[in-house]
């Protein structure tokens, strides 16, 4: 497996290994700073974490509990925890962060449950892949009982389920009996892209809880579990404990997700590194030689790229992923901070190495 080529000294413009690479949103900064003074009452009881609910609550257009954690593994592991017994089983894509990211994480925090991998375009679980997973061998006491969906939105290549799409899977879920879990690891990229609301795209297609990244989009530490069946809270509550996510001084990731949500920066700075990414995709696909691969509809551009382009991008300091899914294949990744002449600048590069 092929990881990206990185020194102390690589230039912030050219990297575009990961929106993980990428710094905070001042906004935020300044919130946690406000948040360093003063008391405030521990382990999620804080004002702070209150107001975050009630953002979140009028972003989904519903009450919605929230759990705030530090990691997106953790809001997955959490999430199917609360979701499937260990004698169940959780029918994802084989693409999917949860199969191929979270080092066994899933398994671990249900203590023993079964990831289905399912196929399907753009990362995307197939309708018809699902429909035969969800009865295959239910009630059957020799294997896994199906229990729950997971997706990802937007998907490991930077596809995005429109509303139509997570409608069909709800109801496949829904007619099996499945719960459904949404990975939102880059939450806020779909909703730029798509044109659907929150709600729309998640509770009221069918989703019980929600991965809401913010850490790959502008957060220090925080992510979240929203929580549309609340009558999970409970469990996820005590699972978090369990687990080391409920953080004594909570305010502080209470300070950042509330800047993030505030005068809707989270938005703001997904359509912006969606932007970056269509910039990129538009440029590269006039570059003889290179072939891209699928379409960004988020902030994730996937192409082809001869050896020598490859290896010239390299040799100049740029940090990407490269021949970790089949040999030729690069990805590059933008974020809230990667500029119009950053993204310039990376094509001027690689037509210069292609020609």
């Amino acid at each position: 497996m092929s990881t990206p080529a990185t020194t102390t000294s690589t230039p912030a413009s050219r990297v575009f290994s990961s929106d993980n690479a990428a710094g905070t949103s001042p906004e935020i900064i300044e919130a946690v700073t406000r948040a360093l003074s003063g008391p405030a009452l521990p382990y999620g009881a804080d004002d702070g974490t209150a107001a975050v609910r009630r953002r979140l609550s009028e972003i989904f257009e519903r009450d919605v509990d929230v759990l705030l954690v530090s990691t997106g593994t953790a809001a997955n592991a959490l999430s199917l925890a609360a979701l499937t017994p260990p004698w169940g089983s959780v029918l994802c894509h084989r693409e999917s962060h949860i199969n191929n990211d979270e080092c066994g994480a899933p398994e671990f925090y249900t203590a023993g449950a079964k990831l289905v991998p399912l196929g399907g375009d753009d990362a995307k679980i197939d309708p018809g892949e699902l429909r035969a997973a969800a009865r295959h061998k239910a009630g059957d006491v020799h294997s896994v009982e199906p229990s729950v969906v997971s997706l990802t939105q937007a998907t490991e290549t930077g596809a995005v389920y429109t509303l139509d799409e997570i409608r069909t899977l709800g109801s496949i879920a829904e007619e099996a009996g499945l719960r459904l879990h949404m990975d939102g690891a880059r939450f806020a990229g779909a909703v730029a892209s798509v044109g659907c609301t929150p709600a729309e795209l998640t509770w009221r297609a069918g989703v019980d809880l929600l991965s809401f990244g913010a850490t790959k989009n502008g957060t220090m530490t925080a992510d979240a579990i929203v929580v549309f069946d609340r009558s999970l809270t409970a469990e996820l509550t005590f699972r978090a404990k369990r687990a080391g996510h409920l953080t004594s001084k909570m305010r502080f990731q209470a300070a950042q997700l509330d800047a993030y949500l505030r005068d809707d920066l989270w938005l703001r700075n997904a359509a912006h590194a969606n932007a970056m990414a269509a910039r990129l995709q538009e440029g590269l696909k006039a570059v003889p030689g290179v072939g891209l691969l699928g379409t960004a509809d988020a902030n994730i551009l996937f192409c082809r790229l001869p050896q020598r382009v490859t290896e010239g991008l390299l040799a100049e300091g740029y940090t990407f992923y490269h021949d970790r899914w089949e040999p030729g294949v690069v990805r590059f990744v933008t974020s809230f901070t990667t500029t119009e002449q950053d993204a310039d600048h990376l094509i001027q590069a690689v037509t210069r190495h292609a020609t």
